[in-house]
């Protein structure tokens, strides 16, 4: 039996304010998460640093991009020192003009979490495709498995 991280649900909540955040197409709201100095890697490779630099780039890329939205599943939550953890999901997205995942799209998400004097903050949020190219089953896989996620039309 493995025990859950004792801050678990907490590192779990930047998890879901992020891709709450990046639904409703708000770059304060995905910002707000992040320690002063965090970073997040794109699923592009874009590099933004800082809370209030993310903020603001990711304003002007929701005011020039229809982006697509985000589901997510949440593999684990582990402690990798203290104070630090790490948080592994696996996303998709769907297009704004679309109700159904667009494969291509999917993603690793990993979240390194530090604890600010009791209140957890995003240090590092990285998203990486989740092409699988000598697997494209392993990709099917996924996308059924997100597909649960969403809404019945």
């Amino acid at each position: 039996m493995t025990h859950a991280h004792p801050y678990d649900a907490q590192i779990r909540s930047l998890y879901s304010q992020f891709i709450d955040g990046w639904n409703r197409r708000s770059g304060a709201a995905v910002a707000a998460g992040f320690a002063d100095d965090g970073d997040i890697i794109g699923f592009d490779g874009s590099h933004h640093r800082g809370r209030l630099s993310i903020a603001a780039d990711l304003r002007q890329v929701f005011a020039g991009h229809q982006t697509p939205a985000y589901v997510g599943l949440v593999r684990s939550v582990r402690p990798v020192a203290q104070g630090v953890a790490v948080l592994m999901a696996h996303a998709g997205m769907i297009q704004p003009d679309g109700n159904d995942l667009d494969p291509a799209l999917n993603t690793v998400h990993t979240l390194v979490a530090v604890d600010e004097g009791g209140r957890w903050k995003i240090s590092l949020f990285q998203s990486t495709p989740a092409a699988w190219h000598q697997h494209p089953e392993l990709r099917e896989q996924l996308t059924e498995e997100l597909r649960g996620l969403l809404a019945p039309q």
